[in-house]
């Protein structure tokens, strides 16, 4: 039986209090980057234990501005598993490097740093690991492959506040980048943060993120910058973070423990309700000491009888929604037609792509919503087999 409204896949939980932050900056005569951006930056920088954070319009806008800080280059290769979000390849290819896709582990859809170090070539400058759906890939196995290698790393941690590896929070010990969508576990609307541990680095990617002027808005206009003449250093682009999206980003950074919380209490009952089901597989935990964010409840459909689309689509009809994260990006057509990796070429991504949906999960979920989707799932599996 199905449900009598529509349940999304993801949620983002605005409450009394992000609405009044948010009107307060409205009310302030104040909304680009200001004050409440630095405090947001600070709070994530405190949190995830790095000394340096700058706020940016997107975690493609992070990425772009690191790539472009480390010099990347026509020529340059970036490892990442192509079971991923296209910005990763996108932006490398948008500077004329090239994008090096490796194989995932079935089991958690996490990459392994022995495929990365298999895809290691001369002309390799950095590898991006992906912390897919909240879970930690392997850092210190990556760590020592790339200071083996000489190679710089960026952690795509989009999926991933409040992640930790071996007791540290992702973050604390490199480059990474984090995104604040509306569908991550606290949101800024849009929006993302790039946290490192090289001022060089730091100081690049705060000028490259608006024009290239080393002064934010705040230092201009306020009244300790008023007059002042702005001096670009080097070509930049447009991607601050303003008041407005800051004060939404603190608010809900604040309840951050909180969600994460509920978060882990939904999936691990998923995964009871799920252990009776054999058709429907939910991602394994890593081997390593971690914690989990749960930003993501990922599935793989694996049955002869039903195609991921097919059960996505019974879903849909008994008023459950489903996010795909992700279709494989050396599939896209793109990609595709570069001939580089073609279809075949990295068998446990691929298997993943064609099976994998996003369930539902967000902390304002209820057991009784919780208990609809594994109901649907009965339904539709069921379905399948009279079929």
């Amino acid at each position: 039986m199905s449900r009598s409204t529509f349940l999304p896949f993801s949620v983002p939980g605005i409450d009394a209090e992000d609405i009044q932050a948010v009107v307060e900056v409205l009310k302030s005569g104040w909304i680009t980057t200001g004050p409440r951006t630095a405090a947001f930056e600070k709070a994530i920088a405190d949190y995830v234990g790095a000394p340096y954070a700058c706020a940016l319009s997107s975690g493609t806008a992070g990425w772009h501005c690191v790539a472009l800080a480390l010099g990347l280059k026509p020529g340059d290769e970036v490892i990442m598993p192509s079971m991923t979000w296209v910005s990763d390849a996108n932006v490398v290819e948008l500077l004329g490097a090239k994008p090096v896709f490796v194989d995932v582990d079935r089991a958690t859809m996490l990459a392994p740093a022995a495929a990365v170090e298999a895809a290691v070539t001369p002309r390799t400058r950095a590898i991006l690991p992906v912390h897919f759906a909240g879970a930690p890939v392997d850092m210190d196995a990556y760590r020592t492959l790339a200071e083996k290698h000489g190679l710089v790393l960026v952690e795509d941690a989009a999926h991933a506040i409040g992640t930790e590896y071996k007791g540290k929070k992702v973050g604390a010990q490199g480059t990474a980048i984090f995104s604040f969508h509306p569908i991550k576990n606290v949101t800024t609307a849009e929006g993302g943060v790039v946290v490192c541990h090289d001022e060089k680095l730091y100081e690049a990617v705060k000028r490259l993120k608006f024009h290239g002027i080393a002064k934010d808005a705040w230092d201009r206009y306020s009244k300790k910058g008023a007059g002042t003449v702005l001096e670009v250093v080097e070509p930049g682009l447009k991607y601050n973070m303003p008041d407005l999206l800051a004060a939404l980003g603190l608010t809900q950074f604040a309840k951050l423990g909180r969600y994460n919380a509920r978060r882990a209490e939904l999936a691990a009952r998923y995964d009871r309700l799920f252990a009776e089901i054999p058709e429907i597989l939910p991602l394994a935990a890593p081997a390593w000491p971690h914690a989990h964010a749960h930003h993501l409840y990922v599935v793989r459909v694996d049955s002869p009888r039903l195609t991921r689309d097919a059960f996505v689509a019974g879903l849909k009809e008994r008023n459950v929604g489903t996010g795909i994260h992700f279709k494989a990006v050396h599939l896209h057509a793109y990609y595709r037609r570069s001939g580089r990796f073609p279809p075949g070429s990295l068998p446990e991504t691929e298997w993943c792509s064609e099976r994998l949906c996003s369930l539902p999960l967000f902390p304002a979920m209820t057991e009784a919503d919780q208990d609809d989707v594994v109901a649907a799932v009965r339904e539709v599996l069921a379905q399948a087999g009279r079929n």
